[in-house]
């Protein structure tokens, strides 16, 4: 982690910053202000978060991102403007992504994130991986617990996105709380009792733990505590678990011009990580097939409005933050948070 001097903040960064320092407090802000992030692919869910990181006032933010710019790639990004095709994805999206906050560093990256060492990664205060190979988000997040960085990782397939945080094995945080009013002299017994007075809060210290990305997908489901909680774990659990493994297998997602092949792929893969995890392909129905594929813009919008909300919580040390998983259905329009393997 990145050893911090004290920042100060400007009067130009303050009326910049006025409302959000009205929101979380200046001491928050000047937390993030302190932040340096690693975002980590750039299609349309990294755009997302890079513009919602950058307007809330980080220090800096590097995109790395080896890939170019594909017609596919620019339907749900935004940052990349129209004759890019070919360019490096990462480079394409700079100049859109300065243009939203001069004050806040922001860089690009065109090299792989496989072939940086382990020291490049030690660099920022938080790293967010999107859209990334199972592998890379499981070696990262063990870097990052170890040497206590903020570990951030999602992604979207078709109508599903998801996102999921490693804060460390302690994450302190402040989070605001009705201040308990001592009730005045009274004879009546009501009186006697604490009251909430909604007027006025008070910040309450806290401190959360997370577990590591590979523990969190390997849960034993076998166990009397995962049999139970099964009927409550969320269905886009086990469909990440299948798309990760999609991916491994064949260097890239699901995509509409092969829907037929991919489909029957899907469903096999479907059924061996079932079989491996100990639970029953019924959790998993036939139809998640068709609602899978491409990235979509509103669902890219939706998890990447939560994995910033989620960055700027931590980075600033307010409020509660989502413990461990972040889950959107964009077929049922809603979302769900949910702790999978945290003892």
């Amino acid at each position: 982690m990145v050893e911090k001097e004290e920042t100060l903040i400007s009067e130009e960064e303050a009326a910049q910053y006025d409302r959000q320092i009205r929101l979380w407090g200046l001491d928050a802000q000047k937390r993030l202000r302190a932040s340096r992030v690693l975002l980590v692919g750039m299609k349309g869910l990294g755009a997302e978060v890079a513009k919602n990181l950058i307007l809330s006032g980080v220090k800096g933010i590097t995109m790395l991102d080896h890939e170019q710019v594909t017609e596919d790639s620019v339907r749900a990004q935004f940052l990349i403007p129209a004759g890019s095709l070919d360019q490096n994805r990462a480079e394409a999206s700079l100049e859109r992504a300065q243009n939203l906050n001069p004050m806040v560093e922001v860089k690009a990256d065109p090299e792989r994130a496989e072939d940086k060492p382990d020291e490049f990664f030690l660099d920022f205060d938080a790293v967010c991986l999107t859209c990334c190979p199972r592998d890379l988000q499981v070696r990262l997040d063990q870097l990052c617990h170890k040497n206590n960085i903020k570990f951030f990782t999602g992604d979207v397939f078709g109508y599903h996105g998801f996102m999921f945080s490693d804060l460390g094995v302690e994450h302190h945080f402040v989070e605001e709380k009705p201040k308990v009013v001592k009730p005045e002299r009274s004879d009546e017994p009501e009186a006697k009792k604490p009251k909430l007075d909604p007027k006025e809060t008070t910040l309450v210290k806290k401190t959360a733990s997370f577990c590591q990305l590979k523990k969190a997908l390997e849960v034993d489901w076998t166990s009397e505590k995962a049999k139970s909680a099964l009927k409550r774990t969320p269905t886009d659990y086990f469909l990440l678990q299948v798309l990760l493994k999609f991916r491994t297998d064949k260097g890239r997602d699901p995509v509409p011009e092969s829907v037929g092949e991919d489909s029957e792929l899907l469903l096999q893969i479907r059924n061996d990580v079932m079989e491996k995890l100990g639970v029953s392909v019924e959790l998993l129905p036939d139809s998640f097939v068709s609602y899978c594929f491409s990235e979509m813009a509103p669902v890219c919008a939706v998890v990447g409005g939560v994995l910033g909300q989620e960055l700027v919580k931590a980075l600033s040390q307010r409020d509660a933050p989502h413990r461990n998983f972040f889950f959107f259905d964009g077929m049922k329009g809603s979302g769900v948070v949910d702790c999978l393997g945290v003892q």
